[in-house]
């Protein structure tokens, strides 16, 4: 297991900002983006098909606060069950991020660590089918309700080939443990010191992505 911690602060891109909407806490927000705006940002990456698991994790109890799932198959999305991390450049319809980049997939890690919280970054490479019809599952669960993320990616991992061991679960960091059981997984850690407030990074890096256009 690898520690990574980051060198480059969010601090530094704070001088602007971009309109944005950030939900606090832990709730089931139906976002819907129209077909035009999820089409603009559709993203397909070219390495190999794989899960991703985020796990956010108390710095000071150790408890998990949150469960994702990065999934790379026809297109790079997050499902993000019943998350709170909103952005423009992330259109959303139901708990599924749309158009993961490199770029944006560092902001997403990055955003949920912070002073109060770390991230646990867990990856398994996956047949290509595998991977599709995790994505075509992550369509069709949200919205979620709150405290339910880790036991809705539960649901989609129970019907893949491969992870039919997962055992129902509602805590993230339970759900953690069963994914570095799994062969094949990597895994490393995210800390930032930032302040605990997402809403702030992610200005800034909209702020960022401005500047570069300008």
């Amino acid at each position: 297991m690898r520690v990574l911690r980051s060198l480059i602060p969010h601090r530094a891109f704070l001088a602007a900002a971009l309109a944005t909407t950030v939900v606090g806490g832990c709730a089931a927000v139906s976002q819907n983006a129209p077909d035009d705006v999820i089409a603009q940002y559709v993203y397909r990456h070219d390495g190999p098909k794989a899960l991703t698991f985020f796990t956010m994790v108390n710095n000071r109890t150790g408890s998990g606060a949150h469960s994702s799932m990065m999934i790379n198959a026809s297109q790079r999305v997050v499902f993000d069950p019943a998350g709170s991390l909103k952005a423009n450049i992330m259109p959303e319809r139901n708990d599924v991020l749309y158009g993961i980049t490199p770029q944006v997939a560092e902001f997403y890690e990055r955003a949920h660590a912070r002073e109060t919280y770390h991230v646990v970054i867990q990856r398994i490479e996956v047949p290509a089918e595998v991977a599709e019809k995790a994505f075509r599952l992550a369509e069709q669960a949200g919205p979620i309700p709150g405290t339910q993320c880790a036991a809705s990616i539960v649901r989609i991992l129970q019907q893949l080939p491969g992870f039919e061991g997962i055992r129902n679960t509602i805590l993230p960091t339970n759900l953690s443990n069963q994914i570095a059981a799994l062969p094949g997984v990597t895994e490393r850690v995210l800390y930032e010191d930032d302040a605990d407030d997402k809403h702030l990074a992610t200005l800034a890096f909209e702020a960022s992505l401005k500047d570069q256009t300008q």
